[in-house]
């Protein structure tokens, strides 16, 4: 008999559909900017449970989808480099990024200009 492989905690995460940010569904259930206001889930059956209520809101949100996260502290960060580049801010306007979460890339997130600077390039 085989074991069933360990579930990785989730959040619950979109973009707003208004302006496009990124967006965290919070244990209140409201969409929050700030991860670490995300609700970390780690049951399977609640994960699966909060992105049916967030499919269900599509009127203020778009793709919904539960992505890996795990505890960090002072809240969820993300296990994936695609999570952490979401959470960093826009790509698009350097201006406009935030800090991307401590633990969830060794270095910052730097634009090609800022790589070019430090001599990564």
């Amino acid at each position: 008999m085989s074991r069933r492989p360990s579930f990785t905690p989730k959040i619950v995460t979109a973009n707003h559909l208004g302006v496009g940010d990124v967006v965290y569904l919070s244990a209140s259930g409201e969409w929050v900017r700030d991860l670490s206001q995300a609700e970390l889930i780690e049951d399977e059956a609640h994960a699966q449970l909060r992105l049916l209520e967030a499919e269900a809101r599509l009127h203020e949100v778009v793709g919904p989808y539960l992505a890996d996260a795990a505890k960090g502290p002072t809240g969820p960060i993300p296990t994936h480099f695609r999570e952490a580049f979401r959470a960093s801010g826009p790509s698009n306007r350097p201006d406009h990024r935030r800090a991307p979460p401590a633990p969830a890339t060794p270095k910052p997130i730097m634009t090609h200009r800022e790589a070019e600077v430090e001599g990564a390039l």
